[in-house]
């Protein structure tokens, strides 16, 4: 079928919308109609060609209908409304352990624009163009996704304001309630609070944290961390960010949550542990870090590495949307809408910092 997808290609400042070929669903696979995606930051930074090879169609915080299964397919149907997350093989131990996330062809499945047999699902006049990214490659009016990408949602939910639920808000809302495991009484502080952070200050109110520290360059967004859940803000221009976190507590954190690639912010997210205290990222430094070894050996501190908030979506996105039900998960509020005619402008928009989250809704008017 002919559809509408944002190609991203070289040399082009953000992806342009064209009319490709997009092939029908294989037998383990969906068609799903895409009613909105998130950007996410990733997005970025494999558009500039670094993560995943061009041309291809990005996205990868889709939600909508589904249109047609394949053959073996099983739990879904037509006319099914789902929120699209990672790809995973389903078969190696950890997937096996539900932490798809880590799965031992995750990047492949991520970052290779491909079928894991080599084969595309998308086409243009010139040939094949990369597709699967995250398993959907969701900038695009229908997506060809993995059966174990999908999540299905009931229907009376806001499908247009899910999509983010298949990343960045997994993510941090995950690193908080799974891989660190907050619990009441907990001291956390979060290092950038855009959408990723953001999910973590609302996850560690949820999860009982006495004192929620947010370290952001806005000011707009530490106002917005306060009223979601975050207890203490500080500018992370300001002197001695590691010291004034430390003098929160008077001891330091329990955890640290860097969502940040500056190495800087690393170090800083050590420094304020307290005693056996855990700085855990989901992103890397770019440019060289090392930490400190001495003070972490005798503090008994940690780093931790998380992917996709170690969470299972099948099971996390659903009680993220039980707790939004409840009033006590506002993640709407982290929202910011454009046409997909405008990705443009919400790319451009992105990388200035000038939204939190934005959300590609597919017919425009809506």
């Amino acid at each position: 079928m002919r559809i509408q997808a944002a190609v991203s290609r070289a040399d082009s400042p953000a992806p342009a919308i064209e009319t490709v070929e997009l092939e029908g669903p294989r037998r383990d696979e969906l068609l799903v109609r895409i009613v909105a995606t998130g950007i996410c930051h990733t997005d970025l930074h494999a558009h500039e060609g670094r993560l995943s090879p061009l041309p291809i169609v990005l996205g990868h915080e889709g939600a909508g209908i589904v249109e047609a299964i394949g053959e073996s397919v099983v739990g879904f149907a037509p006319g099914d409304h789902v929120v699209l997350s990672g790809s995973s093989c389903g078969l190696c131990p950890n997937c096996a352990a539900n932490v798809p996330s880590y799965c031992d062809q995750a990047m492949p499945r991520s970052f290779g624009g491909q079928r894991m047999d080599g084969s595309t699902a998308l086409a243009d006049g010139e040939g094949p163009l990369h597709s699967h990214f995250f398993g959907q490659s969701s900038f695009a009016t229908h997506s060809i996704v993995p059966e174990r990408t999908a999540v299905k949602v009931d229907a009376d939910l806001p499908l247009e304001q899910l999509g983010p639920l298949g990343c960045g808000i997994i993510t941090g809302a995950g690193s908080i309630l799974e891989s660190l495991r907050v619990g009441a009484g907990a001291t956390v502080a979060v290092f950038g609070v855009g959408g990723v952070g953001l999910s973590a200050v609302m996850a560690a109110r949820l999860a009982g944290a006495r004192r929620i520290v947010a370290i952001d360059l806005h000011r707009e967004r530490l106002d917005l961390a306060l009223e979601l859940g975050a207890t203490d803000a500080i500018s992370a221009d300001s002197e001695e960010v590691a010291k004034q976190v430390r003098a929160v507590t008077g001891r330091g954190v329990d955890f640290t949550l860097n969502t940040t690639t500056v190495p800087a912010v690393f170090t800083a997210a050590v420094d304020c542990l307290a005693m056996r205290g855990t700085a855990a990222f989901v992103t890397a430094p770019r440019g060289e870090w090392s930490p400190a070894m001495f003070p972490m050996l005798a503090g008994g501190r940690m780093l931790r590495g998380i992917l996709g908030g170690d969470a299972a979506p099948r099971r996390f996105i659903p009680m993220l949307i039980d707790y939004w039900r409840q009033g006590r998960f506002p993640f709407e509020r982290l929202l910011t809408f454009y046409d997909f005619a405008d990705i443009g402008r919400a790319f451009a928009d992105t990388a200035a910092g000038r939204v939190i989250k934005p959300v590609l809704r597919m017919k425009a008017g809506r």
